[in-house]
């Protein structure tokens, strides 16, 4: 079983999606399984990441900031602008997939877990996720 989520992504960096995605699982009504969960893009990846403390989040991005920067010279696709290329290599070095084990009709994270779409691109986009539920 295969669910589409759409979100609407306000520009860059690591916005959780935990919730829309556990209401995808449970309308699905599959009780265990595993969920795989990919982003349908190449300039925006998923990270499981530490969903309490907003300050995590700003150290990730500006840790993934500093080593891909904007306008470096090795750059030759340059065409969409300069947020488009370190996006391609932001996206390649973080993950499009996700796997997550469903018990009792629930994404099993832990206490401090959430799913966050990692928004690479500088300005709003609407963001498609597939959610495949296998047992």
């Amino acid at each position: 079983m295969i669910r589409k989520v759409e979100v609407e992504i306000p520009g860059p960096g690591l916005h959780e999606i935990t919730g829309r995605l556990q209401q995808a699982v449970a309308e699905s009504g599959a009780a265990e399984g595993l969920a795989t969960i990919f982003v349908q893009h190449t300039s925006a990846s998923l990270v499981i990441q530490e969903n309490a403390d907003p300050s995590a989040r700003r150290d990730l991005e500006r840790w993934l900031d500093r080593l891909v920067p904007e306008n470096d010279p090795l750059y030759t696709h340059t065409a969409e602008g300069p947020d488009d290329m370190p996006a391609h290599v932001k996206a390649a070095l973080t993950a499009t997939s996700l796997s997550i084990p469903v018990l009792e009709g629930r994404l099993a994270l832990g206490t401090w877990q959430g799913i966050f779409l990692w928004e690479h691109r500088r300005s709003r986009h609407h963001r498609t996720l597939l959610v495949h539920l296998g047992e």
